[in-house]
């Protein structure tokens, strides 16, 4: 991947399939050459994950990920120890002291590394994706400040571990909860939100072979005037990419009333959602 400026980052992420706008490939840019960490907000499915496995992919880097969840714990993010393997080490040498014991337990053979230590002590250099970071407590959130301040590790029976190389870090956040400000302080912030209909239809072309400039042109559209509703959920890229390739599948060339009452259960996913979406739609003409 070409890091040398914003335009050779939008080249090289477009020749792996992810077509960013301007404000991407600059931030982009800005993590790599100040080696930041990029906090990417925005509504569910507009690309943020997908932003850091097409970073991975173009500078050919091996993704880690830690998908965030509630009750997310050290042991689980960062190292825990494999107890089941110790048991067994401590009953087949039960004649030895404790001292040359415990020293051989608390060894790297018994350390069972999780995501964030695994980034940092890789000897190449990773593309570490801390996704839905909103869904974690504060205490877990503190956690990853440290990490993200100083890039090391400190394991009381082993000591600190280093970065030896500086991951490239995207930390994603549909926004549920607010962030610290500590965190935020640390981070590049990029705001992705659904895209423009052109840029939309773009993308449409891209993921879509076989697909029509018109027809692309008119999801595009649809999934545009659908966003404006007052729905339980919007539809995201990734369900207009599923419902053109329903529509190619189908072999369907033009999105009438017809196809959308058809077809509107791919792009939404609640009754009511559906229900309110139709009856908008089919009030005035498809463009």
């Amino acid at each position: 991947m070409d890091l040398g400026s914003p335009e050779s980052v939008s080249s090289s992420l477009r020749a792996v399939g992810y077509l960013p706008d301007q404000r991407i490939a600059q931030v982009v840019y800005l993590a790599a050459t100040l080696e930041k960490p990029v906090l990417v907000e925005g509504p569910a499915g507009v690309g943020k994950t997908e932003l850091a496995k097409a970073v991975a992919a173009a500078t050919d880097r091996r993704l880690i990920r830690l998908q965030c969840y509630e009750g997310l714990d050290e042991a689980k993010a960062l190292y825990e120890w494999n107890y089941k393997k110790q048991l067994l080490r401590i009953q087949a040498d039960a004649g030895s002291d404790w001292d040359s014991i415990s020293q051989d337990i608390f060894s790297e053979e018994f350390l069972l590394t999780r995501p964030l230590l695994e980034a940092i002590r890789s000897p190449e250099p990773v593309v570490l994706l801390i996704d839905e970071v909103d869904r974690v407590e504060i205490e877990t959130e503190a956690l990853l400040l440290e990490i993200l301040s100083d890039f090391q590790v400190s394991i009381p029976e082993l000591g600190t571990m280093e970065a030896t190389t500086h991951p490239f870090v995207f930390l994603t956040s549909n926004n549920t909860r607010e962030l610290s400000e500590a965190l935020k302080r640390r981070c590049l912030f990029l705001h992705i939100d659904y895209p423009l209909p052109d840029r939309e239809r773009e993308i449409l072309m891209a993921r879509v072979p076989g697909l029509s400039d018109h027809l692309a042109d008119q999801v595009a559209r649809v999934a545009r005037s659908i966003r404006s509703l007052d729905l339980k959920k919007a539809p995201s890229v990734s369900e207009t990419i599923d419902w053109a390739r329903t529509l190619l599948t189908l072999s369907i060339e033009e999105v009438d009333e017809e196809v959308l009452a058809d077809t509107l259960h791919v792009l939404l996913k609640y009754q009511g959602d559906i229900e309110k979406a139709a009856k908008e739609l089919t009030s005035k003409p498809v463009e």
